[in-house]
């Protein structure tokens, strides 16, 4: 019969602290029984309940083979009603559309889908400087993403398409390629490799007209074939990690390591976009160290600064600065954001073709910008083993904060995503478009806010958004020929102001939690000052080192009674704590395993100021010089009060407790190494006469003891080893020492009545 097994105890205290029972004192019965009585108010409740034994549950563990066969029988199975779960699963628009509340929904969505779209198309122009291609791609990227997202995705405001990072990662992957195809690294060139040019590869940067695209392929269609294959793989990865619920990967990227990788990497963005604003003609640095080689190439090019695209420049950070501060301070009266950003592409566009910047300046501009869609392409199989492990840390960084933001904008406005769902439909976003020359995207913060600040509803407000990229497509993107690529730059930069504004956030940070800081600025000088990928590796690596060595060194402490209560807590972080008599509670807060058993045997040594071994051989010479002086005695043939003497120092000291308590509360598990170590205290404390019991394991650590017979045969000292509460250990600690002390104190007093008679008898002789 399951149950609990309760006994009450009744303690009464009507002493004070001055009481507290000497160890170095032997009194007589009658004595020690008085002093029991005036335990100084650590049983101060007179009603406390002791937990003595709980009985566990039984539990029934499936044979792995029916769990394995029911699953597959499971999965396999075929039926309407499960091909229905799996489509309305794997195309949740299915679900929530038909349920579309129209009049309350609709001018939410298209007011969010307009306003997204018209900050989406200069974004998706720009961003393109970022990848290395031209500024089409960004906008078949844009529309793409929003159509499949639409289809696939589970939250109703994330807003998927090309990402300032994602961009930057895969334009450092194109220009490596480039490079080692041999393929000149001017931007303004188009040759082919080693500088081989025809004029078939001419007409193709030059023709508006996409179906007659040469079959030659040249330095801009090598970028997108190396964009397009990384794209697919990192896609192929998203959805190989779904359908094998990978997932968890996610979970040791940390909020720190990940705004700290963000925060390099936009260091990262703006030094390449800094040579735009100047007008520079500089190759984009390939390998380690890019933010400083770039920043000394720009310093030794410095003379060669294009004044047009300087002005332009400052022109457009200070009219594009200067709306973001007006949307920020008065984006509680604002209904909708500012466009600035098509402002300033409207203007700058207009200003560039009737001055004829390029011609009188010599200011690179973006060129001609094609109408239609490129026919669909499948992906390069054989540049895929070049990009193969380029493409990882995209997809992981990609999912993640695809994920993230979902869950975040979920919890805002109350509704559930599916993770596993997330990671299929952004795995998707990169699959599909990859065969539409479109190159890998993401979730992003800044158009979800506005998504989410402008009464988006549902994920209709993507299909909108969708459609002003297409009306761009279509008809107007010819038009923004003349804009100047350091419009572009202006436009990247001033959207990095949230991320390089963490660095504000650092001494405050470092209050709340130095660890944490220190994994933001870890993360983010790697991925500034190495490289972006290695920058992730290095934060992740960091991060995992941090949780170890918190483990390895944990907290431990002593702990004391609460006066009238039957709880325990820190010595050294709470006053007025009643110390127990004769009785050690040690606490360690970590788990218990192969690399910190060291830490927590010196931690308890020095803790309870008793290491056993130390004792052992102090107990040993002690005795073997007490027989030197007995047997030297003896040989004299010494007087009586001598050999009384001698028996009377024989009797073995007190120590400074009896009882050891181990609080395992806050040991999450243990394996073979700690419990191994938790064996060797319990025997070695056993040696010097300290009883060493536990207290308030988990059941996952009871389970580990009893594995490796901790509790001896069969579990039979389980009841002597381990109580379920600090209080129940201390209160058996108590009633074996008070057992002990009555027949110790009486054999004490009969060996030494024994011992003085015998020494009488001997000096009468």
């Amino acid at each position: 019969m399951r149950g609990v097994l309760l006994s009450i105890r009744h303690r009464f205290s009507v002493t004070s602290d001055a009481d507290i029972y000497d160890p170095m004192r032997v009194g007589s019965k009658a004595d020690r029984h008085a002093e029991r009585q005036s335990f100084p108010e650590v049983m101060a409740d007179q009603n406390l309940v002791e937990v003595v034994h709980l009985e566990r549950r039984v539990r029934r563990r499936r044979d792995p083979k029916q769990a394995i066969r029911a699953k597959l029988s499971q999965s396999l199975s075929c039926s309407a009603t499960r091909l229905k779960r799996v489509l309305t699963d794997f195309f949740p628009v299915v679900v929530w559309l038909p349920r579309y509340k129209l009049k309350e929904y609709v001018w939410g969505d298209v007011m969010s889908g307009l306003i997204v779209g018209i900050i989406l198309v200069p974004q998706a122009i720009a961003y393109c400087l970022l990848a290395g291609l031209e500024p089409i791609y960004g906008l078949y990227t844009s529309f793409f993403a929003n159509i499949i997202y639409f289809l696939l995705g589970t939250s109703k405001h994330v807003s998927v398409g090309i990402f300032s990072l994602m961009s930057l990662m895969v334009g450092q992957v194109v220009d490596r390629e480039l490079f080692l195809a041999g393929f000149d690294m001017n931007e303004d060139s188009k040759s082919g490799p080693m500088g081989s040019w025809n004029g078939t590869g001419a007409s193709t940067a030059d023709n508006l007209t996409l179906g007659i695209y040469s079959s030659e392929c040249g330095k801009e269609c090598y970028a997108i074939s190396v964009a397009v294959a990384l794209t697919f793989l990192a896609g192929v990865y998203q959805v190989l990690m779904a359908l094998l619920q990978l997932g968890f990967v996610s979970v040791y990227l940390s909020a720190p390591m990940l705004d700290g990788f963000a925060t390099g990497a936009s260091v990262t963005i703006l030094t390449v976009q800094a040579k735009y604003l100047l007008g520079l003609k500089i190759p984009r640095h390939q390998g380690y160290g890019t933010v400083i080689v770039t920043w000394i190439s720009i310093f030794k090019c410095i003379h060669q600064t294009n004044f047009c695209d300087m002005i332009t420049s400052a022109i457009c950070i200070a009219v594009l600065v200067a709306g973001k501060e007006l949307q920020d301070r008065f984006k509680d009266r604002l209904k909708i954001p500012l466009p600035t950003e098509l402002v300033v592409v409207a203007v700058a566009t207009l200003v560039s073709h009737f001055a004829n910047l390029n011609g009188q300046y010599n200011s690179s501009i973006s060129g001609a910008i094609p109408t239609g869609f490129i026919p669909p392409k499948v992906p390069s199989f054989k540049l895929m083993p070049n990009v193969a492990f380029d493409a990882i840390p995209m997809a992981v960084i990609s999912f993640a904060f695809t994920v993230s933001l979902s869950e975040m904008f979920a919890k805002k406005n109350g509704y559930t995503v599916r993770p596993n769902q997330e990671m299929l439909a952004i795995g998707f976003c990169n699959i599909i478009p990859s065969f539409f020359h479109c190159f890998t995207t993401s979730a992003a913060l800044a158009k979800t806010m506005v998504k989410d600040s402008t009464g988006c509803q549902t994920q209709v407000s993507s299909v909108v958004s969708a459609f002003v990229v297409l009306l761009i497509l279509l008809v107007f993107a010819p038009l923004f020929y003349s804009l100047q690529k350091c419009v572009l730059a202006c436009i990247i930069i001033v959207s990095l102001r949230g991320a390089l504004r963490k660095f504000r956030d650092v001494p405050s940070q470092w209050r709340v939690n130095k660890v944490d800081a220190t994994v933001w600025m870890v993360t983010m000088s790697s991925s500034a000052l190495l490289s972006v990928e290695l920058g992730l590796l290095v934060g992740v690596v960091f991060s995992m080192l941090c949780v170890i060595v918190r483990t390895q060194n944990p907290r431990v402490t002593l702990l004391g009674q609460i006066p009238d209560t039957s709880h325990y807590e820190d010595v050294k972080e709470y006053s007025d704590l009643l110390t127990l008599p004769k009785v050690k509670i040690f606490r360690f807060q970590a788990p218990l395993y192969y690399a910190n058993k060291e830490f927590f045997l010196k931690s308890l040594y020095k803790a309870v100021d008793l290491e056993p071994f130390l004792e052992v051989t102090k107990m040993r010479k002690a005795e073997k010089k007490m027989k030197a002086l007995a047997n030297k005695q003896t040989e004299r043939k010494s007087s009586d009060k001598t050999n009384g003497d001698v028996a009377l120092g024989l009797v073995s000291r007190e120590l400074a407790f009896h009882t050891l308590v181990l609080d395992c509360s806050s040991i999450p598990f243990i394996d073979t190494t700690g419990m191994l170590t938790l064996k060797g205290v319990v025997k070695d404390y056993k040696g010097v006469g300290v009883r060493v019991v536990l207290a308030c394991c988990n059941p996952s650590v009871i389970d580990s003891l009893k594995r490796g017979s901790f509790f001896g045969t069969a579990d039979k000292d389980i009841q002597n080893l381990f109580f379920h509460t600090v209080h129940s250990a201390v209160l058996s600690a108590q009633d074996k020492a008070t057992a002990v002390g009555d027949s110790s104190v009486e054999s004490q007093a009969a060996s030494c009545n024994e011992s003085l008679q015998t020494g009488r008898q001997d000096s009468q002789m």
